[in-house]
């Protein structure tokens, strides 16, 4: 076909270039078909997609015919639904450099809710619009859970023993996976001795003797390599045979006595076991019938029942058969098990029994004492002792229970031993509280024996301080609360010719005073700036130490001077304590906490306003152009073109910024330039929205399809004065485009 010249450009060329970019041709998408993924070796084009957070990336080539599709269009692979609709289609991925590319690959991810046997897929083209033929349906998951699944009875948790559940009389039990936190967002395959079962829920409800197991169902292919396969658990079928214990000739056993205990299904085979409230007292054992009960035995007393299992029987167990002890009382000490007889005293020792009609004997040293027959004794010399209580007639006279013993010692000597009754520590604790915590007897061969309980009402106390006493301080306890008690205590006693005397125990409290300091500034501006810590405190005459960041700064002003940010302190010396003041962080400045709630290029449309404010300053003060200011708000209102300067302040720092205000282009790019040299409208002139700037691409082709001119922060000085125009009037093509999208196109014509 000729060309022909129409106002000096070729007009085939121009409308062929135009049909292509306008879409006059219809382009022929094919179906999506599944593709090999490049970065596995060895791999071949996929049948299923089974993603899981270790691996999730999949190809999809494309094809389609010509002509071209528009520049700015963008192809979008779309995923349907999981019954292939594609009413509300998932994107998976978009191109926009493959318009001159008519075989690609699309790379993908599966959306981790993908779970289905019936996905589709197409292509869909943005310019010209247009839709591909849909894939074959395929199977795809995303597998977010891969690991074993456990399951259990009712979704208790607990996995029953050997992994084994009885079902009784034709009852029915569920068993339900229970170490899956959202079970019910899942299909499952349930399986009953390797045959798979209809239900796909996350429980099921059997009554069928089987082994019983469970898998995640994601889909035909991709199940077994998610390795969700469950435990198993084995169903057994059976009936009960009302299993229980003949009634006892007697529940109540004397010590010494017997009981045989049987069970009344006997001689069949079955396997038993015996329990005493509810632990078993027996081993399995076939056709153990019989129990015997020994009440010589300690602790014998309690719950019998018998359990059996066999063939074609439920585990069952019977109703529990009470054998008590018919002798059994209790006999308890009403003494402490140590107590001192201190020279010419008695002590009384006591026993109380809950027996009907009991007999007492007492025991001194294991030989019984004459006479002590009755529930106390009066006791004057040393010696171990206790009481032996029996049953007054009954069937279980013969029983007898001895009291714990106590213990009786003269001493040669008392000690006491005082200690803190709370947690202490130098120079932490504000107050503390000494007391006598332990009263010991020692005899001649210095066996000590713990007396506290019986001799500590009744011995006199007077507390020393420092070697001094202290009036009024004349019981077992102390309670200190101030510094100047600090020093050393010891607790003094007597009791008839015994004065003991405690250990010693320091005491350094803590001054419960506050020690504050302040700065002229919580932030540092500079170097060069100097910020002054000080505390209300007197330091005059006392031993102090100031800190930055941790450490001494050894420094003796009272008033710290100082220009570098970090963490400051006091610590003062106070009665051998050291007291810490607070502490003060010293931040450096941070211009970026001012901002404003504008770009400090503002471009407003002439004759309108823009509020801008500031914050994260302490005041500001506005600026013109002529420094004059203009506010001294956090906000201003800009209606002029201009440069602006704020001053904000920060406590005694202040940041500077400056706010460019500019008017709006309200001009269209234009169509027409002429290139006559006159110096009106000799260069392509296009809005400030899309010159000057670093982030807008201006393309300019010629009538062939051809770049002259490519770039970046388009400075309005195209054509150049030596650039060249053969004719008159020709036609050049524009695009103007950010990183995501095309913003203007069009077409300029030269005039010369």
């Amino acid at each position: 076909m000729e060309s022909k010249t129409f106002y000096g450009i070729r007009f085939y060329t121009f409308i062929t270039f135009m049909m292509v970019v306008t879409g006059v041709f219809a382009q022929t998408l094919n179906q999506p078909t599944p593709a090999d993924n490049p970065n596995l070796a060895g791999n071949s084009p996929w049948t299923a997609a089974c993603a899981s957070a270790s691996f999730n990336e999949y190809y999809m080539n494309f094809t389609w015919s010509p002509p071209l599709v528009r520049s700015d269009n963008e192809f979008i692979l779309e995923l349907s639904d999981s019954d292939g609709l594609f009413t509300n289609p998932t994107e998976l991925d978009r191109v926009t450099d493959r318009n001159t590319d008519f075989d690609f690959d699309f790379r993908f991810v599966l959306p981790t809710d993908t779970r289905g046997d019936g996905y589709r897929l197409r292509v869909r083209s943005t310019s010209p619009a247009k839709v591909s033929p849909v894939s074959d349906p395929y199977s795809m998951y995303f597998i977010d859970f891969n690991s074993p699944l456990l399951i259990s009875q009712n979704r208790t948790g607990t996995i029953p023993p050997g992994g084994a559940i009885q079902v009784c009389d034709g009852n029915s039990v569920t068993l339900a996976v229970h170490n899956v936190s959202n079970p019910d967002t899942y299909r499952y395959n349930w399986y009953r001795s390797g045959t798979i079962l209809a239900e796909k829920t996350s429980s099921i409800t059997v009554s069928q003797a089987g082994i019983y197991l469970v898998e995640v169902d994601y889909g035909p292919v991709c199940s077994g390599s998610a390795n969700t396969l469950s435990n198993d658990i084995t169903i057994n079928t059976g009936a009960q045979l009302g299993i229980a214990i003949n009634p006892p000739a007697n529940t109540a056993l004397c010590s010494g006595e017997t009981q045989l205990l049987e069970a009344n299904i006997t001689d069949q085979g079955l396997t038993y076991i015996w329990y005493k409230d509810g632990v078993p007292v027996t081993t399995a054992a076939i056709d153990d019938q019989t129990f015997l009960v020994d009440a010589s035995i300690a602790g014998f007393e309690g719950n019998y029942s018998v359990e059996i299992s066999g063939s074609g029987t439920c585990l069952e167990q019977s109703t529990p058969i009470a054998i008590t002890n018919a002798g059994d009382f209790t006999v308890s000490r009403n003494n402490p098990e140590n107590i001192a007889l201190l020279p010419g005293q008695t002590a009384t020792l006591s026993v109380t029994t809950t027996a009907s009609a009991p007999i007492y004997q007492w025991f001194r040293n294991g030989v019984s004492i004459p006479g002590a027959t009755t529930d106390n004794l009066i006791i004057n010399e040393e010696g171990v002792y206790h009481a032996e209580v029996s049953q007054s007639g009954g069937a279980c006279a013969s029983t007898a229970i001895n009291s714990e013993s106590t213990t009786a010692v003269a001493p040669d000597s008392l000690e006491i031993v005082i200690a803190y009754n709370t947690t202490y520590t130098a120079c932490e604790n504000t107050t503390i509280i000494l007391e006598a915590t332990r009263i010991d007897a020692v005899a001649a061969n210095g066996t000590r024996s713990d007396v506290t309980t019986t001799l500590r009402p009744n011995l006199s106390y007077q507390w020393q301080h420092n070697g001094v006493t202290l009036s009024g301080a004349t019981s077992p306890t102390i309670s200190l609360t101030d510094i100047s008690e600090n020093g050393d205590y010891v607790l003094t006693a007597s009791l008839d010719t015994y004065t003991p005397i405690s250990n010693s125990l320091p005491v350094q409290l803590r001054t419960s005073e506050t020690l504050t300091i302040s700065s002229t500034s919580l932030i540092s501006c500079d170097p060069n700036q100097t910020i002054t810590l000080s505390t209300t405190t007197s330091l005059t005459g006392e031993s102090f130490e100031w800190f930055r960041d941790g450490v001494n700064l050894n420094d003796s002003n009272e008033d710290l001077a100082i220009n570098q940010p970090g963490t400051y302190q006091l610590v003062l010396l106070r009665n051998g304590c050291p007291l810490p003041s607070n502490e003060l962080i010293i931040s450096p400045l941070d211009p970026s906490l001012i901002t404003l709630d504008a770009d400090e290029d503002l471009v407003i449309p002439e004759g309108t306003s823009r509020v801008v404010t500031a914050s994260g300053g302490d005041a500001y003060s506005w600026l013109d152009a002529n420094d004059t200011e203009i506010s001294t708000t956090a906000s201003v209102t800009f209606s002029e073109a201009g440069a602006y300067r704020i001053i904000a302040t920060i406590g005694n720092c202040t940041v500077s910024r400056i706010i460019n205000v500019s008017y709006r282009d309200t001009f269209t790019i234009p169509n027409v330039i002429t290139v006559n040299g006159d110096g009106i409208n000799d260069q392509w002139i296009i809005p400030n929205t899309y010159s000057n700037d670093p982030e807008i691409n201006v393309i300019i082709y010629n009538e062939n399809g051809e770049e002259i001119v490519n770039v970046f922060d388009y400075q309005n000085n195209w054509p150049e004065s030596t650039t060249q125009f053969t004719r008159q009037n020709m036609v050049f093509f524009y695009t103007i485009r950010n990183v995501q999208e095309i913003l203007k196109q069009g077409t300029v014509t030269v005039i010369r």
